[in-house]
């Protein structure tokens, strides 16, 4: 009997829905394990479908074409190293979250997932049915003990793997990012270690689906928590870790342990390879965004060329008469910096035009907010024309702290297919431009310099619909709304937490009211890149017709 065994590990990529395109990556990946004499070929979680399927693994057709795939696979990929890889499994008229180990041409044996997520973005309890909890199979010369994702989190199908004769655990994963992910990841992980003493594997996937993203950084530990390899943060990877039988079992060598990058370098990424894969896996090139000469838009235009390419980036200037100045020379200097097309359409005719069209109707009335959101719709109205009229998808740019409170306007800044920075508050939209103008990476597409110029960062957010309009006017400073927001929003807290953390209690309460009544508007706002476990869609599901206020400030 041996004494080594090679897993090789593939940290990849899947398209949703692309069954060929995955099982041709799986192909692909079997051939480097078998060029490499491994013995196994591990895959992550639902790696044939791409995750997650959502409510299309609810459709029989769906599920079953996964299902040919994977015997095909098997078929494909006799004379060589056993693979494994997750799909959804439809038998005897119940639907599981399915691991396959795929060896000799057909399937080994199956795991279903036993722990169903059924929170934040995952409702998987809705979908599948719980699997029951599995011994370890062989794969010569161990036992392999395999919980699905969420079924390391806990230490009941661990245990029962351990007391069952498993030798190592391979934990294939379907895991999205969020700040500090990993951390968590690897808490949970080295507490399973320690409490069965065997060697651990953790898969993830990378890429995005939707507004989440897989952020990879996949790795093995030792018993005892021991570190014994890290891959990247992001990247597809294919690698292979040779376990050896030791007086003590099994234990990984020592193999690459990639350093990850800091969290504003993560969460950066995470905008630019949210868009970068949404395009790819859309169908679309190319993009357009209205560049205002602020802050917001600048480093939406950055994430677009560093994720695209600046020639692929159209930027387009739609002044009025507020427009500044030096709004003006802003926009044109980061469209400059950037290498990306810049497009001028004035505003003041349409403008015009609509506002003789209904001065009938408005007779009489104070000038106020119609008329002001009036230009920011003829902007949307301007910039899809041009996305239809070239195939440009439209970018939406406004930030986290804007998207909270409902400070933009429907159906005009909002118009768009795609916004990078909805989960991104706007403090950190200052110190992402900062971090981006100091660092360039080889994953930027973008030129390396201080493309935001800095003049940009350092005056008076504005949207320019009246004559000398600063966003104060309406809101507490961003410093003030930030906390207040993360307090409400991120972490639940009442206006009582806020008030007891120094905050004024009129303040609270309006921004409490701010955040419910634009429930609406974010209803049907574009997704976005995810970066906390509290963003606005799948993590924080709220009603949008509520009268409900906290009275705990009172």
């Amino acid at each position: 009997m041996s004494d080594t065994f090679k897993l090789t590990l593939a940290q990849l990529n899947p398209t949703l829905g692309d069954f060929a395109g995955n099982a041709a990556k799986a192909r692909a990946a079997w051939d480097q394990a078998k060029a490499a004499d491994a013995d196994m070929l591990a895959l992550p979680e639902m790696f044939i479908t791409g995750y997650q399927a959502q409510d299309l693994v609810l459709k029989p057709a769906f599920t079953k074409h996964a299902m040919a795939i994977v015997d095909q696979l098997a078929a494909d990929c006799t004379d060589g190293p056993t693979i494994g890889v997750g799909h959804p499994l439809l038998t005897d008229g119940m639907l599981y979250n399915a691991y396959s180990v795929l060896q000799g041409g057909k399937v080994k044996t199956r795991v279903l997932k036993h722990f169903l997520p059924n929170d934040g973005v995952f409702d998987e309890k809705r979908l599948y049915a719980e699997g029951p909890v599995a011994g370890p199979y062989s794969i010569d010369p161990l036992r392999i003990g395999t919980p699905i994702c969420e079924d390391a989190w806990y230490s009941d199908v661990t245990e029962t793997l351990s007391e069952t004769g498993a030798e190592i655990l391979l934990v294939p994963n379907g895991s999205p990012y969020f700040r500090d992910k990993h951390d968590v990841r690897m808490a949970h992980m080295v507490a399973r270690v320690v409490e069965t003493d065997l060697p651990l594997v953790y898969l993830n996937m990378v890429g995005g689906q939707d507004d989440q993203m897989f952020d990879g950084g996949s790795f093995v530990l030792n018993p005892g928590g021991a570190l014994a390899v890290q891959l990247p943060k992001f990247d597809e990877v294919i690698t292979h870790v040779i376990f050896t039988r030791t007086p003590d079992g099994w234990r990984a060598e020592q193999g690459e342990r990639t350093p990850h990058p800091n969290i504003w370098e993560q969460d950066y990424r995470v905008m630019v390879e949210s868009l970068r894969d949404y395009l790819r896996k859309t169908g679309f090139a190319k993009v357009l965004l209205g560049l205002s000469g602020g802050i917001d838009s600048a480093i939406v235009a950055t994430i677009a060329a560093d994720a695209l390419g600046p020639e692929n980036v159209r930027c387009v200037m739609l002044p009025s008469e507020y427009t500044s100045a030096h709004s003006l020379e802003d926009a044109t200097e980061v469209a400059h910096n950037l290498g990306c097309k810049l497009d001028t359409v004035p505003i003041s005719g349409p403008r015009a035009a609509v506002t003789e069209a209904l001065s009938p109707l408005f007779q009489g009335t104070t000038e106020g907010i119609a008329e002001e959101n009036i230009q920011s719709r003829l902007r949307g109205l301007l910039l899809m024309a041009l996305s239809n009229k070239f195939g440009e998808m439209l970018l939406t740019t406004g930030n986290k702290s804007e998207v909270a409170v409902g400070y933009a306007t429907i159906y005009g800044d909002m118009a768009g297919g795609y916004n990078p920075i909805k989960d991104l508050y706007k403090m950190r939209v200052f110190e992402t431009c900062r971090w981006r103008n100091t660092h360039h990476r080889d994953w930027m597409m973008g030129p390396k310099g201080a493309v935001i110029p800095q003049r940009i960062i350092n005056k008076p957010p504005s949207a320019e619909l009246r004559a000398d309009q600063k966003d104060e006017d309406s809101l507490p400073p961003y410093e003030v709304l930030d906390d207040i927001l993360e307090r409400l929003v991120d972490k639940d807290q009442s206006i009582a937490d806020c008030v007891a953390a120094g905050h004024d209690p009129a303040t609270v309460k309006k921004i409490e009211h701010l955040i419910y009544i634009s429930e609406y508007k974010r209803f049907q706002s574009a997704p976005g890149a995810r970066l906390t476990n509290r963003a606005f869609w799948l993590d924080r599901r709220y009603p949008i017709a509520n009268r409900w206020r906290d009275p705990s400030g009172e």
